[in-house]
């Protein structure tokens, strides 16, 4: 039986279940400093597959793929901004390969590291890169393209854009934001839950939400405002393993799997449709995730 798209299965009352940090992964796995995450899905197919497979047995329903910095403007650091094409569609093919029939891949789209308030590109520049990358993560296998991280509205519509325009999967659109001294929640570029909710919306995004940037529980009042905002559109969180603390000159993210899980009530209370991690967390997080949102069942 054909799977239904991730808007039908959040339309029939699931909550879904995404994966975790891939980042500190492939650092365990040996990715050293300075190398290309992306260019591993080309020259280290196991270790990439195996981090797949990893969150598909911890029972994610969403898995994402190594393709974060896949634009040409990322893999341009590395001289391999003409292989653009061949890593991602490599990146969303091994996610595709351990996802199988039944589970969604959701194939990583991140920011380019570059602005248009600094004069750096245009937003014809995001639209080429961005197509360029969704497109090759089609052909890979995705079913739909994560444009995540984000933090400027025209960076985020330009992605979201070119991904609705060149592809049949479905978008989802995340951004990232910290609390500010007054108490609500900014992105870099000082944008509001609602703004960016509005905004992803307006470019095409069917699913909304937020990640990296606080745990769980710090995800709680974001997810309120996006609902408010957006009453019928699915919302994802990809959420931090805590906020991060300073270890003998190391980020550690402190929130254990069960500290994680014992959030998910509360956070599907708030209106959050997909449950997933982001830096820190590991399949650990992941299954205990997945009990809890069991757990809501019962």
């Amino acid at each position: 039986m054909t799977k239904p798209s991730i808007v039908a299965a959040v339309q029939s009352g699931r909550i879904l279940v995404s994966d975790g940090a891939w980042g500190t992964f492939l650092q365990q796995k040996g990715l050293l400093p300075g190398e290309c995450p992306e260019l591993w899905c080309l020259t280290h197919c196991a270790a990439v597959l195996d981090i797949a497979r990893s969150y598909i047995a911890a029972g994610a329903d969403l898995i994402e793929s190594n393709s974060f910095g896949g634009t040409a403007f990322k893999l341009r650091h590395y001289g391999l901004a003409e292989r653009v094409a061949e890593i991602n569609t490599a990146a969303a093919a091994l996610s595709r390969e351990a996802a199988g029939a039944d589970r969604w891949v959701i194939a990583s789209v991140g920011p380019t590291g570059q602005m248009t308030a600094m004069g750096d590109v245009t937003e014809e520049d995001f639209y080429h890169a961005f197509r360029e990358q969704a497109v090759a993560l089609a052909a890979g296998g995705a079913d739909a393209l994560c444009i995540e991280t984000m933090s400027a509205l025209d960076e985020a519509a330009a992605a979201v854009r070119a991904a609705r325009e060149h592809t049949s999967c479905e978008v989802l659109c995340t951004f990232t934001f910290e609390r500010t001294r007054q108490g609500g929640y900014r992105t870099m570029m000082g944008v509001s839950p609602t703004a960016a909710a509005q905004a992803a919306l307006a470019a095409g995004a069917h699913i909304i939400g937020a990640n990296c940037g606080n745990g769980l529980a710090g995800m709680l009042p974001i997810v309120r405002e996006m609902r408010a905002a957006a009453p019928g559109t699915p919302i994802l969180v990809h959420a931090n393993a805590g906020l991060p603390k300073n270890v003998n000159g190391v980020d550690v993210f402190p929130e254990t799997p069960a500290e994680m899980a014992a959030q998910v009530p509360a956070l599907v209370a708030a209106g959050a449709n997909i449950i997933g991690g982001c830096c820190g967390t590991t399949p650990a997080h992941i299954a205990a995730l997945r009990r809890a949102v069991d757990g809501l069942r019962g």
